[in-house]
């Protein structure tokens, strides 16, 4: 096995070239936490994408550009003075350990479901120990939307604000579809949007109580549709057509039949 270590080092010491005043490249030289943050949001979902294909090989390129984020953020900190790359590690590294006292202390081993309700307790202490005294304070707004809405919810049924079952959550559903499409028709578009997210808000709440990842559930669907629309293409390609050339009719129709062969039909 390869010494990570010694990876680790080499890896900094390209960046600090990268970010050298002297030599150093322009591009990599303009940059700073909030033009490269997007980057780093866009390489975690490369991460994803490739776990989602199975991707082995593609995998180990996602991850090692999604640990480049890592320390070029902890690159700019430490030119700024606030911190570098050894803290960031060492702050993982206790923070760990600190969550799992089942594994690296003396405490009691627990089931998955005993070691998150743990590991949430753990983390609202330490929220409260750096003053983020609201239950939302520290939930992440670059989330997202379905992931945020679904943390949002969590924590505030951690204090009991939720609905008891999903039951209440589908008649809520119903009330707020309403109130979409009363917006719609005698409103205005700032209205609809606004009513538009409240519905999604508690489709997301509907998600967590079944126990759903919505984000995860919406990827599936792009897909699905992806790959049926795909289908429509390339059953029209085969005579000689493309889908602007054939009517809503005849595209409904070969959905239909692709949806039939996905399903086995």
């Amino acid at each position: 096995m390869r010494d990570a270590g010694q990876g680790m080092r080499r890896l900094a010491e390209i960046m600090r070239r990268l970010r050298a005043p002297e030599g150093g490249c322009p591009w990599d030289l303009e940059q700073d936490f909030h033009t490269i943050a997007p980057y780093t949001i866009e390489e975690a979902y490369e991460v994803a994408d490739a776990i989602a294909r199975r991707d082995w090989a593609a995998l180990k390129g996602e991850l090692g550009d999604l640990l480049f984020q890592s320390v070029y953020h902890a690159q700019m900190a430490e030119e700024a003075g606030h911190f570098d790359l050894a803290e960031v590690i060492e702050a993982i590294s206790e923070k760990m350990i600190a969550r799992h006292p089942h594994v690296f202390g003396d405490g009691e081993m627990r089931s998955a479901a005993g070691q998150t309700e743990a590991w949430e307790a753990q983390k609202a202490a330490e929220r409260a120990a750096r003053a983020q005294g609201g239950v939302l304070d520290d939930v992440p707004l670059a989330l997202p939307g379905l992931t945020r809405a679904v943390k949002l919810q969590k924590r505030a049924a951690r204090v009991g604000f939720d609905w008891p079952d999903a039951a209440q959550v589908v008649d809520k559903i119903a009330e707020e579809a309403g109130e979409l499409v009363a917006a719609r028709d005698q409103l205005g578009p700032a209205e609809v949007a606004e009513e538009y997210g409240d519905l999604l808000f508690v489709m997301a709440n509907l998600a967590r109580h079944l126990g759903v990842d919505p984000e995860a559930a919406l990827r599936g669907a792009n897909e699905k549709f992806a790959r049926r629309f795909r289908a429509i293409e390339a059953a029209l390609g085969a005579q000689g057509r493309r889908p602007e050339d054939s009517s809503l009719e005849e595209m409904d129709g070969l959905w239909d039949a692709a949806k039939r062969a996905e399903k086995g039909g």
